[in-house]
């Protein structure tokens, strides 16, 4: 009776100070831009400051810590997305476990990749491609925007799919692959949606296929994978909040109908659509949603990861 009594008081209590919401990158980078279009919209809805914090190191892994070693008391709780909440766990030996020591909050932002090429291959839609890297395999080159990043696993997964060989080259960052391929240095490279679509217009590159089950607004003449010929081949760059286990659900419940609350509101989606940001489906946005997905993602790449035996500098 006491529990619940306690339970109750702290479900009308809270919030009552101001919330951290940790970020395990740098200022200014995607990840944080997304933080803080979620973290002005949330202070509304709770009625409290919303502060980021930026905690940087081991491709987000240090971030990550902060959030696993903070109170669960409901007022730290941080950012991550498939490559700091999936990938790291199949590359480094983390102190904690990323699903039993966090407690899921809500998917809050999806940003599919787009297989682009250098306009000079001889492939002219993804079809071509494929034909073109079976007859090619040990020649071709893939840009990735570093070891053990979504790009880098993407390509893993295509020689896979493809039973091909391809040289893998890391890049410190997506821009510097995405130039080497507008200069036909390199051949292909998975870059996330936000980052290629301005080139896909440009026209410096040549698309062939987008990671999702739909085409994208902004290129809607470039077909998804199921439509060009990988069906079911679909990676996605999105974005999570997570608490510290422990946590109790009231605060969980408060801060995912905030997240949804912003999720409605026109100026979010227009500014998450500047960022090529898709709005996750409604049974996402919910702390069921995300343990559920994010196990499922786990149990997609970790195998891929791990095999591939990926080394971190």
């Amino acid at each position: 009776m006491l529990a619940a009594t306690t339970a109750t008081a702290f479900g009308q209590a809270y919030p009552s100070r101001p919330i951290t919401i940790v970020v395990p990158f740098s200022a200014g980078g995607p990840t944080d831009t997304i933080a803080r279009i979620f973290a002005e919209r949330m202070r509304v809805t709770l009625g409290q400051p919303v502060i980021v914090e930026n905690t940087t190191g081991a491709g987000g892994s240090i971030g990550v810590t902060r959030v696993v070693r903070a109170t669960g008391d409901g007022y730290t709780f941080g950012i991550g997305h498939v490559g700091t909440h999936v990938i790291n766990g199949a590359i480094y030996n983390l102190p904690f476990d990323l699903v039993k020591d966090l407690e899921p909050i809500a998917v809050i932002a999806s940003n599919p990749q787009i297989l682009v090429g250098r306009k000079t291959l001889p492939a002219q839609n993804l079809a071509e491609l494929l034909v073109w890297m079976k007859a090619n395999s040990g020649k071709i080159t893939f840009g990735t925007s570093g070891a053990g990043t979504p790009s880098h696993v993407s390509s893993l997964a295509l020689q896979s799919r493809l039973g091909v060989q391809g040289q893998i080259i890391p890049y410190r960052g997506s821009g510097p692959a995405l130039q080497d391929v507008m200069a036909g240095q390199i051949d292909v490279l998975f870059e996330q949606a936000a980052n290629a679509v301005p080139q896909v217009m440009g026209g410096t590159v040549r698309a062939f296929a987008v990671t999702s089950n739909e085409r994208l607004p902004a290129t809607p003449q470039v077909p998804t994978t199921d439509e060009a010929g990988l069906p079911g081949f679909y990676m996605s760059i999105w974005h999570a909040f997570w608490a510290p286990k422990g946590t109790p659900k009231e605060a969980i419940a408060k801060l995912a109908a905030a997240v949804q609350a912003a999720l409605k509101e026109p100026e979010t989606k227009r500014r998450l659509g500047e960022l090529g940001q898709a709005i996750p489906d409604a049974s996402l946005q919910t702390a069921e949603g995300l343990g559920a997905y994010h196990k499922a993602e786990i149990d997609k790449w970790w195998p891929l990861v791990k095999a591939a035996d990926i080394k971190m500098d």
